[in-house]
């Protein structure tokens, strides 16, 4: 199964916070797990400005080698059919992160289960997101 993760959950894998659940699914082979090229973005942006700490040493140009060699992840790259995904999904209350809604946008558009320890993803659900917790 495809399974797309969003930045909080790829910035807890690099600091191993992350439940039974979300990792037995990503331990299954059989499983293929994606990053968002948006996440990328995100995290290079909080490690250079000091806004997160990983496990060990990551140099944002080695994020690449990180994701795909030593977790065995993919990118999935942003692209148009995301995009429109994104013009056409309602805002929900509480929640106007434009860098979370293109992720919900790819997951739905790819129609791939969301892994997140975002509380305000549920209330996605209703536009047919399926999403898994990180608890």
């Amino acid at each position: 199964m495809r399974y797309l993760i969003d930045t909080n959950v790829f910035v807890r894998m690099t600091t191993d916070i992350i439940s039974n659940e979300v990792r037995e699914i990503i331990d299954d082979c059989e499983n293929i797990i994606y990053v968002s090229s948006e996440s990328v973005k995100e995290f290079i942006h909080l490690v250079q400005n000091n806004k997160i700490s990983p496990k060990k040493e990551i140099r944002t140009q080695d994020v690449f080698d990180l994701i795909e060699n030593t977790f065995g992840f993919n990118v999935k790259y942003v692209a148009k059919e995301h995009l429109r995904t994104l013009a056409k999904l309602a805002l929900v209350e509480g929640h106007n992160d434009p860098s979370d809604r293109l992720i919900i946008s790819q997951a739905l558009t790819e129609k791939m289960p969301l892994i997140s320890s975002d509380t305000i993803f549920p209330k996605y659900r209703k536009h047919g997101l399926e999403l898994i917790i990180n608890r």
